[in-house]
């Protein structure tokens, strides 16, 4: 397949933290959402956001324990939203549109893993509802104001799950197959790369372009759902029950877990390019056989996929760009 998926000459490796990345930074005058900005990756992002100078708001279901994370943080308000809520999802868009502001950076960082079987109120299955279809619709709610900016980057923080499952589209809400929690996840992580293709083909000629990312294997609140057996399974925790530290190995503390999304939506680098599936804070080579699940499926970046995912998304939403 032709791809875009090609290297480029990045100063920043699978180590690089997030001070890395924004030093030099400067984001004045410019306003940022971050979802999941109150916990884990999310909260260094929006953190570092800040302190480059953006103005950051962070929506949140809880808004308690948002503000309580964020306490003393400059720069940053707490909105309520809830991603499986369309009608709360709607209010939040509203606001920002009528602030009349342009949004120059969207970080879709929110998300849910390995839950167990749950649905929304529209029947659809809760990882892929929450992961994809709430961020496809908060993306196209704050459409108006992403194309006000004129240089504007939307972020899907996807993961390297996504090798775990394509789309299945002939059943995505597990309606006729038995439900699992990995494949239901990784279906989802696919879903955040595809729309990043999808939104990035809409937006070019706009100013807006969209990146898709894998930040790193870092124990967070996003594993609230799995056992001790299960996490003990993925050998990421060393003799003291403490997260080994081997970014080489895409195990990565928080501030390197944020960097590859910070430089997706701050880096110069990046240019004139979008559509692509990023890690280590850099372009991802499509996956081969013999490099385990490190780069991009092929099925996570095909265009046609994408835009078949997109009519569905824009089918079921009743939205579009």
């Amino acid at each position: 397949m032709t791809t875009l998926q090609q290297p480029i000459a990045s100063p920043f490796d699978a180590a690089s933290t997030a001070a890395d990345v924004m030093a030099g930074v400067d984001l004045s005058g410019r306003l940022a959402i971050v979802t999941g900005g109150y916990s884990g990756l999310g909260l260094v992002t929006a953190k570092c956001l800040a302190d480059a100078g953006a103005q950051v708001i962070v929506p949140a279901r809880d808004i308690e324990r948002a503000h309580a994370a964020l306490v003393g943080v400059k720069n940053v308000e707490v909105q309520p939203m809830d991603l499986s809520r369309p009608d709360a999802i709607q209010a939040f868009c509203a606001d920002v549109v009528g602030r009349g502001h342009p949004v120059s950076l969207l970080i879709n960082c929110a998300g849910v893993m390995a839950s167990p079987l749950r649905r929304d109120a529209a029947g659809h299955e809760s990882q892929f509802s929450i992961n994809h279809l709430g961020h496809y619709r908060l993306t196209c709610g704050l459409w108006p104001a992403l194309r006000a900016s004129g240089d504007a980057r939307v972020v899907a923080v996807s993961s390297r799950g996504h090798h775990i499952a394509g789309v299945d589209f002939d059943d995505i809400d597990f309606n006729r197959r038995a439900y699992d929690k990995w494949n239901a996840y990784g279906q989802s992580k696919t879903a955040n790369a595809l729309f990043a293709v999808a939104l990035d083909q809409r937006g070019r000629e706009q100013g807006v372009r969209a990146f898709s990312l894998h930040p790193g294997q870092i124990l967070t609140d996003l594993g609230r759902h799995l056992s001790r057996d299960e996490i003990a399974a993925f050998d990421v925790l060393d003799e003291n029950g403490q997260q080994k530290i081997a970014p080489e190995l895409g195990l990565k503390t928080l501030e390197q877990g944020a960097a590859t999304g910070l430089w997706c939506a701050t880096s110069s680098a990046l240019n004139g390019q979008g559509g692509v599936y990023c890690e280590d804070c850099n372009i991802a080579t499509l996956n081969r056989p013999e490099t385990g699940r490190k780069g991009v499926a092929p099925w996570a970046v095909d265009a046609e996929y994408a835009e078949r995912l997109w009519r569905l998304s824009e089918q079921w939403t009743a939205m579009g760009v």
